[in-house]
């Protein structure tokens, strides 16, 4: 190769490395190959690297497995004292195991934290079987799930994430993944926070190095093999603000939980939940047409609150629309109008509801208020609160 060739080669490497961060964050930079880290409560993406290339889960497809399993739960299909009998197929599978006995009978509850904690692959093909008779057809059920989640780029070929032509997923999808989880099975979902478990007797410890390392996290679980390099779906929380986060490509295990900590305290030390419109503030006031009153003032029924850095708190503008005269009565809470703040050259919408209740005119007084509009036209309140 030329020096003129190396030269282009590298600075389109450059270029490539540098381009996420500078759609993200100039000042955000991972050695992470694939990252999507998310606001829980609203969805909002914080950050994001190759957040939509497809890349290999490992282990944390079991995330998927035990989504299903824990539906299973929520709809008392299942308790967690029934069990599924452990297959020949399920105790030969190598790497990760929960040690699990072939032909014995295992209680949901321990096969939950045998894919939880121990990230046993013997536990996730019991569960497999368990629900769909071969693994290979509940593999097909969370493909399924996934699209249901709004995963579009999720397939599964198998319940443990063991290397296939098949599976494959992406960081979003992952952080969807995580975040649903989180939001629908509230009851299980501490189980992800458990620092070790023993089963046969045998006690391994939680391989996810978040719920060491960092304050308020409690999931979810990492994954390795060697086409998908180390990653990890992590979760924490610190006051009312959950962060998701979903890294994967990294070298080693150290670089895992080195990046994996960094990256979660930078996020909540750069993005803070802010609340930029409180309920009730009057926002702005409208003309009102046959009320006993001329004017009625707009609010937002409920808080707008944006986890963001403080340069886009800083720049976010507001716009309000809403018809130049409205026509009494009107209820406290009626939608009238909308508001949009733009952030970060993006919209975000909501409607503006009344503040207050008015009340139309008596039918006697309707012809003195039509000359008063004839001749005054409707007073002139229609205002913004800036």
């Amino acid at each position: 190769m030329s020096k003129l060739a190396r030269l282009f080669t590298a600075l389109a490497m450059s270029i490539a490395i540098m381009l996420p961060s500078i759609f993200a964050r100039a000042d955000i930079m991972t050695s992470s190959e694939y990252v999507m880290i998310m606001d829980y409560d609203t969805g909002d993406v914080l950050y994001e690297k190759n957040a939509d290339q497809p890349m290999k889960p490992a282990s944390m497809a079991k995330i998927m497995t035990v989504y299903i399993l824990m539906e299973h739960l929520k709809r008392n299909d299942l308790t967690m004292s029934d069990a599924f009998i452990v297959s020949e197929k399920a105790w030969k599978k190598g790497g990760s195991r929960t040690f699990l006995e072939p032909g014995s009978k295992v209680k949901i509850a321990d096969l939950l934290r045998g894919i939880i904690v121990q990230s046993g692959n013997d536990a996730a093909i019991v569960v497999a079987e368990g629900l769909a008779g071969t693994e290979d057809a509940f593999a097909q059920i969370m493909t399924q799930k996934a699209a249901e989640l709004g995963m579009t780029n999720t397939v599964f070929g198998n319940s443990t994430g063991w290397p296939d032509d098949v599976t494959t997923t992406t960081a979003r999808d992952l952080a969807i993944l995580g975040r649903s989880i989180i939001s629908e099975f509230p009851e299980y979902y501490p189980m992800f926070g458990e620092s070790s478990f023993t089963y046969n007797k045998i006690t391994q410890p939680n391989r996810n190095p978040l719920i060491y390392g960092v304050a308020g996290a409690d999931g979810l679980k990492t994954g390795h093999t060697e086409e998908s390099g180390y990653g990890l779906v992590g979760s924490a929380q610190r006051g009312d603000q959950r962060v998701v986060m979903v890294l994967n490509g990294m070298s080693s295990i150290k670089e895992r939980k080195n990046e994996g900590i960094r990256m979660m305290d930078l996020t909540f030390r750069t993005y803070k939940k802010q609340t930029l419109i409180n309920a009730g503030d009057i926002l702005g006031y409208s003309s009102v047409w046959m009320g006993q009153r001329g004017v009625v003032p707009l609010t937002v029924d409920a808080d707008i609150s944006k986890v963001m850095d403080n340069a886009a708190a800083e720049s976010v503008t507001k716009q309000m629309d809403w018809p130049s005269y409205i026509l009494a009565p009107i209820t406290k809470g009626q939608e009238l109008g909308r508001l949009t703040l733009t952030i970060s050259g993006k919209d975000y919408y909501y409607p503006l509801v009344a503040a207050e209740d008015v009340v139309d005119l008596s039918f006697y007084r309707y012809p003195g208020a039509y000359i008063h509009y004839l001749i005054f036209g409707l007073e002139n309140k229609t205002v913004n609160n800036e």
